[in-house]
């Protein structure tokens, strides 16, 4: 079974693990991780929500659950890993953004990273599409509800500042 760390409003520990999707008091958070990959022409690689999942069939960007003893970055290498296959290392994460709602802390990263479609590793029960899209395709993907509305309004709300990462990066 899988467990997450509780931490307060101020992002601090509380010393307390729950089981994974266990309720949680008021006042009590988990940590999710997500991270935008993009690739060298600044598109952005979205995965397909498999049909047993919530939100099926929507598409979104990797990420997941800290589980118990994980920090933000270490999650973010395993969540990438389990959900595309990609491999990277920390330091390659670059930070975006943080966030919160009712019960959950977000830590949003980017990474560049150039993979062809093919060399994606889906996790059955999870993602079961990938592809690249450019900006004005996830305009387009949420204006047609066809992308995780909690996803949309991430991007939404992120896309400037990783409008600027990108362009940063790919000088």
């Amino acid at each position: 079974m899988e467990y997450n760390d509780i931490y307060d409003e101020n992002r601090v520990f509380t010393g307390r693990s729950i089981p994974r999707g266990r309720s949680r008091r008021p006042g009590e958070y988990v940590l999710v991780v997500c991270v935008w990959v993009y690739d060298d022409a600044g598109r952005l690689l979205l995965t397909r929500r498999a049909p047993e999942k919530s939100f099926a069939g929507t598409w979104e960007n990797s990420g997941g659950a800290v589980q118990a003893g994980e920090d933000s970055l270490q999650a973010i290498v395993r969540e990438l890993w389990e959900e595309t296959g990609i491999r990277a290392e920390e330091a390659e994460f670059e930070y975006l953004d943080s966030d919160r709602d009712a019960h959950t802390l977000y830590d949003f990263y980017c990474l560049r990273r150039n993979v062809e479609l093919d060399q994606i590793v889906l996790l059955p029960g999870e993602t079961d599409d990938v592809r690249w899209a450019s900006f004005r395709e996830v305009h387009e993907l949420i204006q047609r509800k066809q992308i995780c509305r909690i996803i949309g309004d991430q991007f939404l709300r992120q896309e400037e500042m990783l409008l600027k990462q990108i362009a940063q990066d790919l000088k």
